[in-house]
């Protein structure tokens, strides 16, 4: 465990439950395409014959005219008509099971353990909002792409890291395992850690 300074300041205890688990490649898949799918809009919609504004009259004399059969002008093959089968809006989202959830994150958490991409930071505390300080600290801690894990809602924090980019700042009650296997390295604040070991647990 280190500090801003990223000078070692103690050592920390991390679950062999949540930090050790077995790798299960399979379930990122599937949780990952969980999550990609609950955030699909699934707003798009095209209007149907019915919905097309516009007169219903009967364009000309169904015989003895030579041309084909017409209805209205909202019919699906005239310009400005309708769609037959477009898109309506939907719901995308479906469940997984919990276990399946936390299984999931465990290994993925695991995994940055296991490549030696984890950082537990003593605390992350900034005086005030200010993008150039967050930089130090990375330049400090020698980290490009990282995903910040913090215990709470830290907005001075949240703020001077949005605009760097390849930086996240999550709270604990967010981590999911979409975002931890995106970044290359995973920095948890000490306070974090135990909120996320006792999420998992």
């Amino acid at each position: 465990m280190v500090n801003q300074s990223n000078k070692k300041v103690g050592t920390i205890a991390l679950s062999d439950d949540i930090f050790s688990y077995p790798e299960k490649r399979h379930l990122f898949w599937e949780v990952v395409k969980w999550q990609r799918a609950s955030k699909r809009q699934g707003t798009s919609s095209a209007k149907t014959r019915s919905e097309v504004v516009g007169s219903g009259r009967k364009l000309y004399a169904q015989k003895h005219t030579g041309r084909a059969r017409a209805g209205d002008a909202q019919a699906p093959q005239r310009v400005g008509g309708g769609v037959a089968f477009g898109p309506r809006p939907r719901d995308y989202s479906y469940s997984v099971p919990k276990k399946v959830r936390k299984a999931a994150l465990k290994s993925a958490l695991s995994l940055k353990a296991k490549e030696d991409k984890l950082l537990i930071l003593d605390a992350l505390k900034l005086s005030e909002i200010k993008t150039k300080r967050f930089k130090e600290i990375l330049d400090t801690l020698g980290i490009k792409k990282a995903l910040f894990v913090i215990e709470g809602a830290d907005e001075i924090v949240k703020k001077s890291a949005r605009n760097i980019p390849d930086i996240k700042v999550l709270r604990a009650e967010g981590l999911n395992v979409f975002d931890v296997l995106k970044f290359d390295n995973l920095v948890i604040t000490r306070a974090a850690a135990e909120k996320i070991e006792e999420r998992l647990r």
